[in-house]
């Protein structure tokens, strides 16, 4: 399979690619800075280029079967941005499959079903800005015709696989306050292979 892999340099899409190289597909890269990547793999294409350029962005999707975008928000409007362009490509090229990673705040608040957790008082987080950029991705995911799936984890510190979490469609497991960044890659990455959570949020935890 041909898997193009956003935000690869990040924690989670670090070890996307780790995952995906090992199980011998071919990943392709788009980084800002091809240095950062320490991987020497005849299966691993790196491209130079930004997310926010269009341009990039239809480069590194020639040939593409599935997309992982791990890109974060890093105090950003990033992630925003470049999800129209992100989308438009995959919709031209013929892509359907995409797999994201969001934020635990996305998903519905258990306390009032009507809100998502960001907006409720489930949500422990004083800044909602990085959960209000996901919530905007996460509106365009809807309103595309891809095959989406978007990963929710909730705190994610680093830390040993575990290869035990608990996974919920749309809500948080009941009392999860943690899932470790390998375990949630690992999770990530199986959903190329996956359809049950097609078109909707997923909350991991432990």
């Amino acid at each position: 399979m041909n898997i193009l892999i956003l935000g690869a340099t990040g924690r989670v899409g670090s070890q996307i690619v780790t995952y995906a190289l090992q199980d011998r597909h071919h990943v392709t890269v788009l980084v800002r800075t091809p240095e950062k990547i320490q991987i020497n793999s005849e299966n691993l294409t790196i491209i130079q280029g930004n997310v926010l350029n269009k341009n990039d962005i239809v480069r590194a999707m020639h040939g593409i079967d599935v997309v992982i975008s791990a890109l974060n928000t890093d105090g950003t409007t990033t992630l925003s941005e470049s999800m129209p362009l992100i989308i438009k490509a995959m919709e031209n090229e013929g892509i359907q499959r995409i797999i994201t990673i969001g934020t635990a705040g996305i998903l519905q608040s258990r306390s009032t079903p009507a809100v998502l957790r960001y907006q409720s008082s489930e949500s422990k987080r004083k800044s909602t800005r990085a959960a209000e950029e996901h919530h905007k991705v996460y509106d365009m995911l809807k309103q595309s015709t891809l095959a989406w799936t978007i990963v929710c984890p909730t705190y994610l510190p680093d830390g040993e696989s575990i290869g035990e979490y608990r996974v919920e469609h749309d809500f948080l497991p009941v009392g999860g306050n943690k899932i470790h960044v390998s375990d949630t890659a690992e999770f990530t990455y199986k959903q190329i292979e996956s359809n049950h959570y097609i078109k909707s949020r997923v909350g991991i935890a432990y």
